[in-house]
């Protein structure tokens, strides 16, 4: 069953209805459900997918060729073809679809290509001698190895003004993923544990077994051997980062505790930073795993300082809970296990439920009626210490033309009025122009003290049961 992604399809459509042949790209991170959706938008025409293989050790260009042309024959009701070279497998392709309404799907196009260096300019070249001719075709490129597609075809002056539309698929918005429970009466608990670890990812929530309990489908899909939480991680960053795989999950690791600027980051990996390091946190970004928060003053300007923020609830989970117990997991002594027990558990749930907030920003702009065009800024805020001025972190500051909303992001099982004096004192500290209003607002998921309610300091409360 497909559901959700309403605004990416109505995009699609209108794009589909250009009368002029049209190049789309997406991308987004693995098992985001970016093959699911385009298949869905072809599902009433003439819809032609394509597939590179997986990286293997001596895989070759060859035999992604062989392969191509396999699907060729396939698709087209064909023998298999036999191809020398990309300029000829794409050629021949055009041929085929040279009339007709048809969409063209070339699925990890960076495995497809990946073993020749000049896929890109072959691909380039066919379009604009081919595959543009037929003003009803849309060729869609889509893969997991984000930097590929914009280091290859995005920002590759070869494709300037050819990609009419770019999107970049991220974990679906809490209320679409509420709906994998179907009209089951779950509370808001128990989904609020699942999503901690699965986030909005299409694939993951596709194992939820709604009949049974969050404890239950966590051990089934997280502590079992073989479940496909355990396997996943191996899984994805193999092929996405084959031989460098190590090094991006020592990346990654450092992270799991929370938000780290650039120099600190090098720090705890014994590293210097370098032009090369920047790049391998870039790919990080692109493919979707962290997130890049930059720091804004209430002068409306961006300063330099940002931290990187490990924004992959499955990734956090993974490497704090199931990788140092995979041995154990294996040997099916992790059946019997109650969750809460876990070390840092309650920490961990915090961080990962500050991610499935801001994850889901616009539902959150939308709970507090602010007109998006009012908008300045919106993200995690950080003060240093200074000798002037002590240090500071909100975990969501969003900031408009005359208005601070102060976010206090709360997760615990029963949360105390002393989160009214924690957001004080940040407040205190922060250095605001008079004529700035300021609103705090409470985003919690966990029982509400009820002199929080009584005291009226916080403009919005905003429980997790309102974002789904």
């Amino acid at each position: 069953m497909f559901f959700g992604r309403e605004k990416e399809l109505e995009q699609l459509s209108e794009f589909k209805n250009r009368k002029v042949a049209g190049m789309i790209v997406c991308s987004g991170r693995r098992r985001i459900g970016k093959s699911t959706l385009i298949e869905h938008f072809g599902e009433n025409t003439k819809f032609l997918e394509f597939y590179g293989l997986a990286p293997r050790e001596k895989l070759s260009n060859k035999d992604q060729l062989d392969h191509f042309g396999e699907q060729m024959g396939l698709r087209f009701n064909l023998p298999s073809m036999k191809f020398d070279n990309w300029n000829q497998a794409l050629d021949t392709l055009a041929g085929l679809t040279s009339k007709g309404s048809v969409i063209i799907f070339l699925d990890e196009i960076s495995w497809m290509a990946g073993k020749d260096k000049d896929f890109a300019a072959k691909l380039k070249g066919v379009w604009d001698t081919k595959f543009k001719k037929n003003k009803q075709l849309l060729l869609v490129l889509c893969g997991s190895v984000s930097s590929w597609i914009q280091d290859n075809i995005l920002n590759d002056k070869g494709f300037v003004g050819r990609v009419s539309l770019i999107m970049n698929l991220d974990e679906m918005p809490l209320h679409e993923a509420n709906k994998f429970w179907g009209k089951r009466l779950i509370s808001s608990h128990e989904k609020f544990k699942i999503l901690c670890v699965t986030g909005g990812v299409p694939r993951y929530l596709e194992e939820i077994q709604p009949e049974r309990s969050a404890e239950q489908n966590i051990k089934k899909m997280c502590f079992s051997k073989g479940a496909v939480l355990v396997e996943e991680f191996d899984k994805i960053f193999g092929d996405i980062f084959e031989k460098k795989a190590p090094e991006f999950t020592k990346i990654v690791n450092e992270l799991t505790e929370g938000s780290l600027e650039m120099s600190e980051l090098c720090r705890r990996l014994g590293i210097q930073q370098s032009g090369g390091f920047s790049k391998k946190m870039n790919v990080l970004v692109q493919s979707g795993f962290i997130s890049k928060d930059y720091v804004w003053n209430v002068n409306s300007k961006r300063l330099r300082n940002f931290k990187f923020r490990l924004k992959d609830n499955y990734l956090r989970f993974y490497l704090k809970y199931i990788k140092p117990k995979k041995a154990l997991i294996d040997q099916g002594i992790y059946h019997d296990l109650y969750l809460e027990d876990f070390p840092g558990w309650e920490t961990i749930m915090g961080l990962q439920f500050e991610n499935l907030v801001l994850n889901n920003l616009s539902s959150i702009i939308q709970r507090l009626k602010i007109p998006a065009s009012s908008i300045i800024s919106a993200s995690p805020y950080y003060q240093h210490s200074t000798q002037k001025m002590r240090g500071c972190q909100i975990d969501l500051l969003i900031q408009t033309r005359h208005t601070l909303y102060i976010c206090e992001i709360k997760f615990c099982r029963k949360i105390p009025v002393d989160v009214i004096e924690e957001v004080s004192k940040k407040i205190q500290i922060l250095k605001i122009p008079k004529t700035i209003s300021i609103r705090p607002v409470l985003i919690y998921e966990g029982e509400l003290s009820p002199k929080i309610q009584h005291d009226d300091f916080f403009s919005h409360l905003i429980a997790f049961e309102d974002l789904l």
